[in-house]
This record gives structure tokens, C-alpha cells and sequence, in this order.
């Protein structure tokens, strides 16, 4: 079984820093992609950010140039950070992964999400 957990979520200033950590255990082969992903209060849950397992980045609309995802292959871990938080950034932020256990069978997986408040 393949797990992901997030931290780093809580109540961030307007123009303040904020900085996601996901780590995955468990009975993993190789992980792929790894991503971000963002639900705000009413809405559907929307694209943040993904990175492949060499690097390749893509971004939301609504995030590109305002955030930065990297991760750190032999820590099995992908980060999402920004300088720049508005309160539109506001939401539970989870974090994905598509992974082969040891069995080479294909997972995607999600974390149980982070709650990200942006006010003043």
C-alpha cells in the first residue's frame, strides 16, 4: 500500500511565504508524476501544479509565475511553494502521485489534503 501525507497547510499572511510538503511511503517501485491539486470552498477541485519524475513542470492558470513545484526523488517527496499568496489561494490543497508498487502494479494515489487559508 502507498501512502502520501502533506504538511505545511495552515493560515498565511497576504504577500507572506508558504511552503506544502508531500512525502510517499510504503511498498513503492517507481513514482511518476507528482502533483498538486486545490479545492476551494463550492468549487471543483482544480490543477495546481504537476512535475514529472525528471523535472518537467506545468502549472495552473491561475498560479503560473506565482507558485513553484519541485521534488526530491531519492526523499520520495514534491514541494509547492510561493512568495506571492492571495486569499483566492485559499482551499485544501491535496497532493497526488501515480506510482508502481512492488507488485509493478500502476496507483494513483492521493494525500488526505492540507487546508491553506490565506488572509490578513
Amino acid at each position: 500500500q502507498v501512502q502520501l501525507v502533506e504538511s505545511g497547510g495552515g493560515l498565511v499572511q497576504p504577500g507572506g511565504s508558504l511552503r506544502l510538503s508531500c512525502t510517499a511511503s510504503g511498498s513503492i517501485f517507481r513514482i511518476y508524476d507528482m502533483g498538486w491539486y486545490r479545492q476551494a470552498p463550492g468549487k471543483e477541485r482544480e490543477l495546481v501544479a504537476t512535475i514529472t519524475s525528471d523535472g518537467t513542470t506545468t502549472y495552473g492558470d491561475s498560479v503560473k509565475g506565482r507558485f513553484t513545484i519541485s521534488r526530491d526523488n531519492p526523499r520520495r517527496s514534491v514541494y509547492l511553494e510561493t512568495d506571492s499568496p492571495k486569499p483566492e489561494d485559499t482551499g485544501i490543497y491535496f497532493c497526488d502521485a501515480v506510482v508502481n508498487d512492488l507488485d509493478y502494479k500502476q496507483n494513483h494515489v492521493w494525500g488526505q489534503g492540507t487546508q491553506v487559508t490565506v488572509s490578513s
